[in-house]
């Protein structure tokens, strides 16, 4: 079994990833500086949901690049426990070739102890990317308001990158914009959006 390794309080398992190595061209310049340009870093938090498989999706299509580079990340409750090893480790292989298909880009892979939004921006402050892409758990928007959600932890302490949320497929139009209302007017009240109250 692989060593832990632990920091403050957080710790982490890397997952090994079949080896596809992207062909990509030299770094362009940029234009104000005349350096190379590399590639971006993107978290997108996963589990086994069909919500986080629709984010995954989403940032493959529609925020990758050519030489960005993906890091997917699973927060779990005891790191050692191998079946959930094993079972993350199988999805994070599975969506990294899937993203070498339809993108072209690196994928790398982290389990992370603890609870997830804490360990999501903990990553996030370690690899500062241009994004976090995550799902919805699923829960109904009164439960997800009235208990707090990873998402929204992360929407409101992630100081590293920008948070996107990507609303799961079976989501109303409404509901979504209820969604947004609640993240960004925390004071409003959800049941005069829900209800109009």
């Amino acid at each position: 079994m692989e060593a832990l390794n632990e920091e403050e309080e957080y710790n982490w398992r890397e997952v090994k990833l079949p080896s596809l190595i992207p062909v990509v061209p030299p770094p362009e310049l940029d234009r104000e500086t005349g350096e190379r340009r590399r590639g971006r870093d993107i978290i997108i938090a996963i589990d086994h949901g069909p919500n986080s498989k629709h984010a995954f999706d989403w940032a493959v299509a529609h925020l990758c690049r050519l030489a960005d580079t993906i890091h997917l990340v699973h927060a779990v409750s005891n790191l050692r426990n191998e079946i959930v090893y094993e079972m993350t480790q199988g999805l994070m292989e599975k969506l990294s070739v899937e993203a070498f298909e339809v993108a072209m880009v690196k994928t790398q892979a982290r389990i992370v102890e603890g609870d997830a939004g804490k360990a999501i921006c903990k990553e996030a402050e370690r690899l500062k990317p241009v994004a976090v892409v995550m799902g919805t758990r699923g829960r109904g928007l009164i439960q997800s308001v009235l208990q707090g959600s990873f998402s929204e932890y992360c929407f409101r302490n992630c100081k590293a990158a920008p948070v996107i949320i990507v609303p799961g497929k079976g989501i109303s139009f409404r509901t979504k914009h209820v969604m947004l209302y609640c993240l960004l007017f925390p004071s409003l009240h959800v049941w005069e959006l829900e209800f109009g109250f």
